[in-house]
């Protein structure tokens, strides 16, 4: 059978869980193996998608806005070179 949007085969996650995740990403990786940019940043919003569901499941007092906030401060961190 021809392959569809993915060259390789991926694994269904459930969405809510760590596996939607590690789906979405793998598709991502797959298609930046194809060189397919705008598939590419598609996938990064279904990363997104699956991170929101994840922590509305798990982590409910949690959004992807707190994690850009501690994204930003490791950021922070590394270009000064210490965590302290």
């Amino acid at each position: 059978m021809e392959p569809g949007y993915h060259k390789r085969t991926i694994t269904k996650g459930q969405l809510g869980e760590a596996s939607k995740i590690i789906e979405e990403a793998e598709e991502f990786a797959d298609a930046v193996d194809q060189g397919a940019s705008i598939m590419a940043i598609m996938e990064l919003s279904d990363i997104c998608g699956a991170i929101d569901a994840y922590l509305a499941k798990h982590h409910p007092s949690i959004t992807i806005i707190d994690l850009r906030i501690m994204s930003s401060i490791t950021k922070r961190a590394f270009q000064n070179g210490h965590r302290h």
